[in-house]
């Protein structure tokens, strides 16, 4: 289920694209495009309703709408002004720039999807546990270096392991 309780996925012509999740990717190892920004990097949605179709162009058909903005996607690829995302669960699709966000965002993971994930008072797992939070989800990260990451939401603030997020690279520091 995992980021399909927070999205509709429509299924409107050829399937849904397949895709794996991005690991060893590392943030100071990326190429410049045309954009001038790097990829891969992260991004969230930008709107409520975001078409992702199966090539870079409005000719090419849906494959799927996402219903939630501020999910995190990483941009795999820009083509003029489009861009190849991925999604948490390893969906890939393209997607007009204008629906996306420089805001970050991350997905909560644990290894055990049934595991709640502690939010701590500060970076550090023997400080106070403020939360926990279920895999999936999503919240802003306002902060992240040597491991950790601040993050918000809707009833919770605090840090957590990099490890446990997906939106942002294991070694990438966030400001």
């Amino acid at each position: 289920m995992g980021l399909r309780r927070f999205c509709s996925v429509v299924v409107l012509a050829g399937g849904v694209l397949g895709g794996s999740v991005s690991s060893g990717f590392s943030a100071k190892d990326t190429a410049v495009t045309s954009s001038g920004l790097p990829v891969p990097r992260y991004v969230s949605l930008k709107s409520d309703h975001v078409n992702v179709r199966a090539g870079p162009t409005k000719d090419n058909d849906v494959a799927w709408v996402y219903t939630r903005s501020g999910l995190p996607v990483e941009i795999t690829a820009e083509f003029e002004n489009w861009r190849r995302v991925r999604d948490s669960e390893g969906a890939e699709g393209w997607v007009y720039h204008s629906l996306l966000s420089g805001r970050r965002t991350a997905v909560i993971t644990m290894k055990n999807k049934d595991d709640l994930a502690p939010i701590y008072d500060r970076a550090d797992p023997a400080s106070p546990v403020a939360a926990r939070l279920q895999v999936g989800v999503v919240a802003t990260v306002k902060h992240c270096a040597a491991g950790w990451c601040r993050i918000g939401g809707n009833g919770f603030d605090g840090w957590i392991e990099q490890q446990r997020l997906w939106g942002v690279y294991a070694d990438e520091k966030v400001d």
